[in-house]
């Protein structure tokens, strides 16, 4: 079998989606820092796109930049990904792990990534009668992604196609939980947080009289 650098594996995965990923398992191949600058410009995208996009085709409304939402809509979702699919995978004897499910799910994402950055650029160079090319490149981007992420998931647990789409379905339900469960916990933090503040205030106040 191929004996590729890093970097050939990246573009072997993303352009062979159907034997790409079988061979990324079988000879161990996949770097979790390239991984990790995938999610970073996915992150970076999502920032561009969101604020750099031509005004000609969407006008911002956000008056001040927080950079919260995007790590929760970029960072923190990649890693509810890979958590709820390692935890569900777990259960359905799936034999991933969870550093090989970060790997293949970021390179899954490589197509999508691109197609942010190209709908930013041809944002500024086309008019709204040739938004259709943008169009295409979101649709293109978006479904070889998906493509790309089902035959991951199928490769990196060695699942059927059945039971590849019930371990995606059974993902996104676990993904929906820990999302559910982490709001909780941090409403529960702000609860404790403003008592504590308001049990110190009151007790500085008392110790000042």
């Amino acid at each position: 079998m191929m004996d590729l650098t890093q970097k050939q594996w990246v573009k072997h995965s993303v352009f062979h989606p159907f034997e790409g990923f079988e061979d990324l398992r079988w000879k161990k191949g996949g770097s979790v820092l390239y991984a990790s600058i995938v999610v970073l410009l996915w992150f970076v995208a999502s920032i561009l796109y969101n604020n750099a996009y031509g005004f000609q085709f969407f006008v911002s409304s956000e008056k001040l930049f927080s950079i919260v939402p995007y790590i929760v809509q970029t960072i923190a979702l990649f890693l509810v990904w890979v958590v709820g699919n390692w935890s569900i995978c777990t259960l359905l004897e799936g034999e991933g792990t969870m550093k090989r499910i970060y790997i293949y799910s970021a390179y899954a994402l490589i197509p999508y990534v691109v197609s942010l950055y190209v709908k930013t650029l041809l944002s500024h160079v086309l008019i709204q009668d040739e938004a259709i090319f943008i169009t295409c490149v979101s649709v293109i981007g978006t479904a070889w992604s998906v493509l790309l992420m089902f035959n991951a998931i199928k490769a990196v647990h060695q699942y059927s196609i059945s039971k590849t789409i019930l371990a995606i379905i059974l993902t996104i339900v676990a993904m929906i939980i820990i999302l559910i469960l982490l709001v909780l916990l941090v409403a529960l933090f702000q609860q404790v947080y403003v008592f504590v503040s308001s049990v110190y205030t009151e007790i500085t106040y008392r110790v000042r009289v």
